[in-house]
């Protein structure tokens, strides 16, 4: 977390101390839950939960999907009966802007102002309540891209840690499954490029590591781009990353930026007459292949999933592709991962939740928490308190080419490697 970050949340922490006796303190089990229950959020016939999404950007991003398939999954629920004779009282996602001050103000609106029990889906590039969550108490879900999802107690990735702090462990998921394009790793060098910002300097120090340790020269690894606006001119990053190998250009290039960056960045990198590996794990979205331009400039790459492809005819994803549909009013809508993602962090949720039984408190939450276990979900097979400091290691290749996704590599689980 960024010493901002850091600087925020002890402030807002430092203020709620004085109240803490009599409004949070006991939050976890005693706030606010009225008819028959002393639970935050929970009553005799209903569970409150709500989201974090970043709907807006700057950049013109957006993860709004997050919130329709947490919607899709919570409907199903509720259709099925519910938890333990509860229904879902999902009240949808605030809008974090991708703003920390935000992030953390949202976290505090659900938890003082709304009472939920738990917060599902959270999506977003900051975190910055991650911490008052913790202190809090509250059960939180999302994709665990971020390192607040790694430790924490109360905090889950739905696919587990995916970015571990030393000590922990990197999924192998897009090194391995790359072999399968690049016949192997022997001899095969490979660039990664990401943002100036925290999550980029941590993702080139992670994937880094990945990489090597599968067996491939990386022969560059730099988080230079701006974090704030996308390049008008990508030449003075191409030119350097495109002779990164001995003068010759490497045989893979890898991004790890947000769609907008991406779309400059290869569309620069063709130009030039590359004819390798482009590979990013963040353009699986048919709702992209709508412009003429975006398609094109994607075409060809392969997208990291750490997920089931939507190409898949395994049972787990034709009901996942109904629930999308019933949320959407009954019209086919394009897939995308931000639905996934929203489906996932429900899916955790509720699974803890059915195993804590009738007698749900946050303690009940927590003592489920510990030991769960499945298998076979559309992120594989999930494991805690495992995958609090290490990923489930699962995923897939898919290259979008002439218009349409196909996988290119088979999802997988993968042994994780030490993160040192």
């Amino acid at each position: 977390m960024s010493r901002p970050i850091r600087a925020i949340t002890a402030t807002v922490a430092a203020l709620l101390l004085a109240t803490a006796c009599n409004s949070t303190a006991n939050s976890g089990n005693n706030s606010a839950g009225g008819q028959g229950s002393s639970v935050r959020g929970v009553t005799d016939d209903s569970i409150k939960v709500g989201g974090i999404v970043s709907m807006t950007t700057s950049s013109g991003y957006s993860k709004k999907d997050t919130d329709l398939g947490a919607k899709a999954r919570f409907d199903r629920a509720n259709a099925e009966g519910g938890v333990s004779g509860r229904t879902i009282d999902y009240l949808g996602a605030e809008d974090d802007g991708q703003d920390p001050a935000k992030n953390l103000a949202a976290a505090r609106k659900l938890v003082q102002q709304d009472k939920v029990f738990a917060i599902s889906p959270m999506s977003s590039v900051t975190f910055s309540g991650a911490d008052f969550l913790q202190k809090q108490k509250v059960p939180t879900f999302g994709w665990g891209t971020l390192p607040s999802f790694c430790g924490p107690t109360y905090i889950y990735g739905y696919g587990g840690c995916m970015v571990p702090m030393p000590g922990g462990t990197i999924s192998q998921t897009w090194p391995e499954g790359l072999k399968k394009v690049t016949g192997g790793a022997q001899g095969k060098t490979v660039a990664i490029l990401a943002n100036d910002n925290d999550a980029g300097t941590f993702a080139i120090r992670t994937y880094k590591q990945s990489f090597k340790s599968a067996g491939y020269k990386v022969s560059y690894a730099k988080a230079t781009v701006p974090a704030t606006a996308v390049p008008s001119d990508w030449s003075a990053y191409t030119k350097e990353l495109l002779r990164s190998d001995g003068g010759k250009a490497p045989d893979v290039v890898v991004s790890v930026m947000q769609t907008p960056y991406n779309i400059g960045l290869f569309t620069a990198v063709k130009r030039t007459g590359y004819k390798g590996v482009i590979t990013d794990p963040t353009d699986y979205d048919p709702g992209l292949l709508a412009k003429k331009a975006t398609k094109q400039a994607l075409d060809g790459v392969h997208v990291l999933l750490s997920f089931e492809p939507f190409e898949a005819h395994t049972p787990e994803m034709k009901q996942f592709k109904a629930d999308i549909k019933k949320a959407s009013g009954g019209k086919e809508i394009p897939l995308n991962m931000h639905m996934m993602t929203g489906y996932m962090s429900a899916d955790l949720f509720l699974d803890i939740a059915k195993k804590a039984g009738k007698d749900l408190t946050v303690a009940s939450f927590q003592k489920a928490a510990n030991g769960f276990s499945d298998t076979g979900t559309l992120v594989g097979d999930r494991a805690l308190p495992r995958g609090r400091t290490e990923s489930f290691g699962c995923g897939a290749l898919a290259q979008l080419k002439d218009g349409a996704y196909r996988v290119s590599s088979a999802f997988k689980c993968y042994p994780p490697i030490p993160f040192k």
